[in-house]
């Protein structure tokens, strides 16, 4: 049975958390933290962190976690692959690490969180997809993106969506992102393929900086408002005859970087937000994963039980 003395109260605010497994397994496996090892000889430092990280995101009482999922990239190509060579690959992943991809899924779940594992799509994606349809679900009140990942600053949407940096305690949201950029989040893509983003393999155009592209923005928010001639340019940038000039020779890739940068949408997600519900761990699951992970310190750290 459910512990009921420890589940919501009903007429409480619904936050719905999506987190960004990946982050959260890569950022475990290169902490500073001890590594561990499973009795059967397997290196688990990174499953383990995360698994202590969800645990303790469910215990805190200022999250008020009711509804989660976490996202995994598993492999980490994609249908991006497929539109851009240099696109991010699992090349130069420590080999430890890619070897928890199966395991971090199957911890999560053995905890009763959902999982949603990307094999053609990104972990991002499903995030995006998430966040805009259970921000318009009756009943929510708030939908946090756990990661610090800039891409998904394209979804923020006033106080209803928002991204939430756990590492360095920061939430983000719409009005945050256009004080501290210059722009809204439509023109996070188009701000992407500008300046590139090197942990995803989009180089951006030569010379395009954060500054000028956050000024040029401020006043055309996608690239095809841009003018060619630097010379109709309401805004003042520095260097704006150059930028303007790769810019008019570079739009074919711009515009391929802003389809690599811009998060789908469509992702087929099969749970509804109900059964995101975080209901308890399966205790004959979640004390089988302990033993076989070695680390049964973990095994009454769910603040609830299923049967």
């Amino acid at each position: 049975m459910v512990d009921t003395a420890r589940c919501p109260v009903d007429n409480a605010p619904m936050r719905v958390h999506l987190v960004d497994g990946t982050f959260e397994l890569f950022r475990a496996h290169y902490a500073p933290r001890p590594s561990h090892t499973s009795p059967s000889g397997k290196d688990l430092k990174a499953t383990v962190g995360v698994v202590g990280s969800l645990l303790a995101l469910l215990a805190d009482a200022d999250e008020a976690v009711t509804h989660l999922a976490v996202a995994f990239d598993n492999p980490i190509r994609s249908f991006r692959n497929d539109l851009f060579d240099g696109y991010k690959t699992e090349a130069g992943i420590d080999a430890a690490l890619a070897a928890q991809f199966d395991d971090v899924e199957a911890a999560v779940a053995a905890l009763g969180v959902v999982v949603w594992s990307m094999k053609d799509f990104e972990c991002d994606d499903a995030l995006a997809t998430a966040a805009v349809r259970f921000a318009k679900a009756p009943g929510v009140t708030q939908v946090r993106v756990m990661t610090p990942d800039k891409d998904l600053g394209q979804v923020l949407d006033g106080e209803r969506v928002v991204q939430v940096d756990r590492m360095r305690r920061r939430v983000f949201t719409e009005a945050s992102l256009r004080a501290e950029r210059g722009f809204g989040p439509p023109s996070v893509p188009d701000f992407l393929a500008l300046v590139g983003d090197t942990a995803d393999g989009i180089p951006g155009l030569d010379g395009w900086g954060e500054k000028g592209a956050q000024a040029v923005l401020s006043v055309y928010p996608h690239l095809e408002q841009i003018p060619d001639d630097a010379k109709a340019w309401t805004v003042k940038v520095r260097g704006a005859e150059k930028l303007a000039g790769t810019l008019s020779a570079h739009r074919a890739e711009a515009t391929l970087y802003r389809t690599l940068a811009t998060l789908r949408l469509d992702v087929p997600l099969d749970e509804s937000l109900d059964e995101l519900r975080w209901q308890g761990a399966p205790r004959d699951a979640w004390r089988a994963w302990c033993v076989d992970a070695g680390i049964e310190k973990f095994v009454d750290r769910p603040l609830r039980f299923l049967p």
